[in-house]
């Protein structure tokens, strides 16, 4: 079975750790020069790469990285515990939320970005999780 590690880009890697240590409660783990930190604490590793806003994410051109808000397919959800105080954590490291807390079956989500653009969830469940949603 293959190793799973995220990725996620950053313009500034030492901004980038301080939010996601203080905000989420990872730890760095290694750092490989200082283009790259890998993070521990969640499931899988997540390395945090510096790629400079404006220089090509992909080999051949545009599109170009920008750090401001944007969408993309691929989301990361973290679950923790103490759904309101993630939020505050977050918030008070450079997160913004994009949608507060909501209820749901399976427990709480709340819709935020990170300093660098990228959308993330924080999810609280209760019960059994989501499957809660399976009726059985």
């Amino acid at each position: 079975m293959p190793e799973l590690r995220v990725c996620i880009d950053v313009d500034d890697l030492d901004k980038a750790i301080t939010f996601y240590t203080q905000a989420l409660g990872l730890k760095v783990g290694r750092r490989f020069g200082n283009d790259v930190a890998e993070l521990l604490g969640a499931q899988v590793p997540i390395d945090l790469l510096a790629k400079p806003g404006g220089t090509p994410a992909r080999p051949g051109g545009p599109p170009v990285r920008d750090y401001a808000r944007h969408w993309t397919p691929i989301h990361l959800d973290f679950v923790v515990t103490g759904l309101d105080e993630a939020v505050q954590r977050a918030q008070a490291m450079g997160a913004s939320l994009e949608k507060g807390i909501q209820e749901q079956k399976w427990g709480r989500i709340a819709l935020l970005a990170d300093p660098f653009g990228h959308g993330f969830c924080l999810l609280e469940f209760k019960g059994r999780g989501y499957d809660e949603l399976t009726g059985s």
